[in-house]
């Protein structure tokens, strides 16, 4: 499989982390699975097939389609070649792209047709190379940005917080607010609560020390990370990935970072 990261134009990098591809030519029809680990971002998927790759309820996924926040690790199923492309979007982009509440499609994906009137779909496919479609979605993504309300700056100040490891109770204080009220903002521009957030960031670095291998034990990491005991982190990994951190090290077959197959 190839995986390529593209960087998107300035203007878009308030609202898009990356564009990507993923591409495999294969004359190997037998089923694959994939896991999704969650990683605190929503996406947008093209695939110039759509018959390829089944959802985590094994449903027939849209051709391009938009995702929410995954509050734990899921699984797609495919055969043979594919090639596909997609945006990773910053954390609060559902709302400020799309004029949706962010938690409206928490766990959950739907039809581009669904969030805008648009042949963006048609588009794609008349497209030759791969520089023309990552032109054809930023020209949509900027037509999008017409939703943009505005930067929530304490939001964005607590996004970053958690991202950086700082505790929640400090982050209260810095924005002199209750708990409740950055839960109503997480849960309308994120998606997820703030303590949520906070724990799939965290893990997210975790997994981060494990493909460095800068860590010795999966205690070091724990306790480097703030987790009460080995035992609450592995509880966590388990949920966001699927399996443990040692079995992650020794059967995680990552061509695209957080699409994980596994050696049988």
């Amino acid at each position: 499989m190839n995986y390529q990261v593209i960087a998107p134009p300035p203007s878009l990098k308030k609202h898009v982390r990356y564009f990507w591809t993923l591409e495999n030519q294969t004359d190997d029809v037998s089923q694959k699975t994939f896991t999704v680990m969650s990683n605190g971002e929503p996406g947008l998927i093209f695939q110039q097939d759509p018959r390829i790759f089944t959802g985590f309820k094994r449903e027939r996924l849209p051709q391009l389609f938009v995702f929410g926040q995954a509050t734990r690790y899921g699984q797609l199923h495919g055969s043979g070649s594919f090639s596909t492309i997609g945006v990773s979007f910053q954390p609060t982009a559902l709302k400020s792209m799309f004029g949706l509440n962010a938690n409206e499609l928490t766990d959950q994906s739907t039809c581009i047709s669904q969030l805008a009137k648009t042949s963006l779909t048609e588009q794609l496919l008349s497209c030759s190379s791969t520089q023309q479609q990552v032109s054809c979605l930023s020209v949509f993504l900027q037509k999008q940005k017409q939703h943009d309300e505005g930067e929530n700056k304490k939001l964005g100040y607590a996004v970053n917080a958690l991202q950086r490891g700082k505790k929640l109770p400090r982050i209260l204080y810095d924005l002199n607010l209750s708990e409740r009220s950055l839960e109503r903002l997480f849960l309308t521009h994120i998606g997820i609560t703030p303590i949520l957030y906070a724990r799939i960031c965290r893990f997210q670095t975790s997994v981060a020390l494990l493909r460095k291998g800068e860590i010795r034990s999966l205690t070091d990491i724990a306790y480097t990370l703030g987790y009460f005991d080995q035992s609450h982190f592995i509880r966590d990994f388990k949920i966001f990935s699927g399996v443990s951190p040692s079995i992650y090290l020794r059967k995680a077959i990552e061509r695209m970072p957080g699409f994980p197959e596994w050696e049988s």
